[in-house]
């Protein structure tokens, strides 16, 4: 990401619902969204998911099969002897298990507890209990918004992309871990959670109150001049379905032109993205690569039928939109399917993991880099538009979308 790391919706982003079996192994494109909720944006599992497999990608081999822990035992044994205060064997297991997941300095790799990996686990519902903001860190590893969700106590409250979230109920967010910030901002219905706000040179303090909040991952609609209109706010498990609706439904209304807003899409499952793309790109498109090194290990291609290829299409992006959205994005331009309009998006390009451990615990891990089919990795540099459009506050204040005004304007010349 540009100078920021992405992650998770509050309810972790953004960012993916069902039933799910205990696997392994899986992995999820992670912008991932932590919705401060029970929801989210990865790659999750279950029917139709893509797994991952042990045994896939060799060793790190700067690191020995076996690791020699007498100097942690030693640590543990002053602990012992000499510290003055409570403390557990689960308090300092995690805390060791947090150190090895922290000394990686990846932001996107990071050790759950069990009761973490529940709330992460959570995310996949698209209906939570919580503010509906996603969540992300920058490049000095502060807690940040990415962006709050439409219609959410987030939103409402005022907060933007980029503000940097310093306390969560007057505790600093300092080295907090995304997921672990999630379970702080979430809770019961009706109840209160206290933000300290920093936005450029300004410091404010909101009181948000926590709310239901279910998300349609997509929704679509006919515009003036007979132009198609895609909203898709998550890349979750329904999304596939509901992306397929939407393009033969424009599709039998013979619409001159699609509207793909990304915007504030903080991501969500790698399936659902190489699914939506699929409905502009004629099977076996290459749509994305992942790479370890410099050693291509996957490639993504669009898969059944595209009922939208062809149709003039406009992507609107902007600094929320992330992951999962930037594949789809570049899929699209790239395999010059689509013009994209807005501004620079957020810049995820790498890949996690998640590994599940003893007793609930998890790991997510970053395990690979993906490229664009133009051979770009976005990570920390986002995707530029095509034709660069802002969206002021003042805009949003006037009920005004000039990004949405240049799409439809370029669709219609």
């Amino acid at each position: 990401m540009r100078k920021e790391t992405h992650s998770s919706v509050e309810s972790t982003g953004v960012v993916a619902p069902v039933a799910r079996a205990r696997v392994s192994w899986r992995r999820r494109i992670m912008a991932t969204i932590v919705v401060l909720g029970a929801f989210w944006l990865g790659l999750g599992i279950g029917s139709g998911r893509i797994h991952f497999m042990p045994g896939v990608y060799t060793a790190n081999a700067n690191l020995p099969a076996r690791l020699d822990y007498s100097s942690v035992n030693d640590v543990y044994q002053a602990l012992r002897s000499h510290y003055d205060g409570k403390l557990t064997v689960d308090q300092l297991l995690n805390g060791m298990k947090d150190g090895l997941a922290n000394a990686t300095k990846d932001p996107y790799t990071e050790y759950f507890t069990a009761k973490e990996a529940q709330a992460f686990d959570d995310q996949l519902n698209n209906s939570f209990s919580g503010i509906g903001a996603e969540l992300g860190k920058n490049s000095d590893g502060n807690l940040i918004v990415v962006a709050p969700l439409d219609g959410s106590p987030a939103k409402a409250a005022g907060l933007q992309p980029k503000d940097i979230i310093a306390a969560i109920n007057g505790e600093s967010t300092s080295g907090m871990a995304i997921e672990t910030a999630v379970y702080k901002i979430r809770g019961d219905v009706g109840t209160k959670v206290k933000l300290d706000i920093i936005r450029g040179e300004k410091q404010s303090t909101v009181t948000i109150t926590r709310q239901n909040i279910t998300i349609p991952s997509v929704t679509y609609k006919v515009l003036d001049g007979n132009i198609g209109y895609i909203r898709i706010i998550t890349f979750s498990d329904s999304t596939s379905s509901l992306i397929e609706e939407a393009a033969d439904s424009l599709k039998a209304k013979h619409v001159k032109g699609v509207v793909l807003d990304l915007r504030d899409n903080p991501g969500g499952l790698l399936e659902a993205a190489v699914d939506v793309s699929s409905q502009w790109l004629l099977e076996g498109t290459t749509l994305l690569q992942e790479k370890r090194g410099n050693v291509v290990t996957r490639t993504y291609e669009a898969v059944g039928d595209s009922p939208l290829q062809g149709v003039p299409t406009v992507v609107l992006v902007n600094a929320g939109s992330a992951s999962a959205s930037e594949i789809t994005a570049g899929a699209l331009h790239d395999n010059k399917a689509a013009t994209i309009i807005g501004e620079k998006s957020f810049g995820k390009g790498v890949v996690q993991q998640l590994i599940n451990l003893k007793d609930g615990a998890e790991l997510k891990v970053t395990i690979a880099s993906w490229y664009r089919p133009n051979g770009q990795n976005i990570n920390h540099k986002g995707i530029t538009p095509d034709k660069v459009v802002k969206l002021t506050q003042k805009d949003v204040d006037a009920g005004k979308d000039p990004q949405l005004d240049a799409a439809k304007t370029t669709l219609t010349q």
